[in-house]
């Protein structure tokens, strides 16, 4: 008679299937794709920080560039970035309360707060779109050198010292007491110029040609240690190859060296596009909760996907405040 032996089947530590780790295929990817879009921000931003600390002589202080708010008059230094992080960060919070309703499977209250989500990211959106419009159009203007060498410069204790100067540097107009000038006020006089250049433009001649004539003003360098050049020094640098500057674009800017408005452009375009898809999924999301589609399902684990993605947008943004505006 023959005997059957069964052989024991050795346990299964992990089979695979739809959940590894007991997270779910969707979610593991968001991550995979959260930690590598990491990595290319942190690229940037180390590029970021290794380009301003070669130049920070010439490199411009955001508090400085940063000061307009809209509906207001006078400089509010970093102001409206401030409210754009707000409400950011507080769309992060609208996300968290729909992942938790969804968990409770409230239909109502998840798409409350998923809509309050897509709100808050349009708006930011909007404020980033302003911001980009007042840094393309720029503020006083400001005069750039092409004459290579050696000057000397007062700094911020009234020591003179000097130093060396390369092409395309940046340089702003103030008075002999401080104040920063527009071109319009170089040009037609401080009492009866605009303090702004919006919708003016004036040319290199014109701003040299006033310069000159006046000997109350003075070119500051943009960065943390404002250095000032007196007057007759400076006389001295405005020759032919010097260029009047109004606004920002990518060959050169107003605020200082030319790789600022790059980077700006760059990251803060970057990260923008993130937030522009954040919106996209966040709405789809939203219009599928608002079918039923998640309830029939059971779940809302969409809602979680996509608040993922977005949590990830919203600390992204903290760093680029950190490391752009405030540091």
């Amino acid at each position: 008679m023959a005997t059957t032996v069964e052989m024991e089947q050795p346990e299964k530590v992990w089979g695979g299937g739809n959940k590894p780790f007991a997270v779910s295929y969707g979610k593991i990817m968001m991550w995979f794709f959260i930690i590598s879009d990491a990595l290319s921000f942190s690229g940037f931003l180390t590029a970021y920080g290794f380009m301003r600390y070669a130049n920070v002589l010439s490199w411009p202080v955001a508090e400085d560039v940063f000061t307009h708010f809209p509906f207001l008059t006078g400089d509010h230094p970093l102001l409206y970035v401030a409210l754009m992080t707000f409400i950011l960060i507080m769309s992060s919070v609208t996300m968290v309360l729909a992942v938790h309703h969804g968990h409770n499977n409230e239909k109502g209250k998840v798409i409350l707060w998923m809509a309050l989500t897509v709100v808050g990211g349009l708006i930011f959106l909007g404020s980033q779109a302003w911001e980009w419009s007042h840094f393309i159009s720029g503020d006083k203007g400001a005069v750039e050198i092409n004459k290579p060498g050696w000057v000397s410069a007062r700094a911020t204790d009234g020591k003179m010292q000097d130093i060396r100067l390369g092409k395309n540097v940046i340089m702003h107009v103030v008075t002999s007491d401080g104040e920063k000038l527009s071109l319009s006020q170089v040009v037609d006089g401080k009492e009866h110029g605009h303090e702004s250049n919006h919708g003016l433009e004036f040319s290199s001649e014109q701003v040299i040609s006033a310069f000159k004539n006046n000997a109350d003003l003075e070119l500051v360098m943009p960065g943390k240690e404002k250095l000032v050049v007196p007057h007759a020094a400076a006389v001295n640098l405005l020759d032919e190859n010097a260029l009047s500057v109004q606004g920002a674009n990518m060959v050169r800017n107003e605020y200082g060296k030319k790789q600022f408005a790059n980077f700006f452009f760059f990251i803060t375009g970057f990260h923008g596009f993130h937030v522009f898809s954040g919106v996209v999924l966040n709405f789809i999301v939203f219009y599928n909760v608002f079918l039923g589609t998640y309830k029939k399902r059971g779940h809302y684990e969409m809602v979680e996907k996509v608040g993922l993605y977005w949590h990830f947008v919203d600390l992204v943004w903290v760093f680029v405040f950190t490391f752009f505006y405030l540091v």
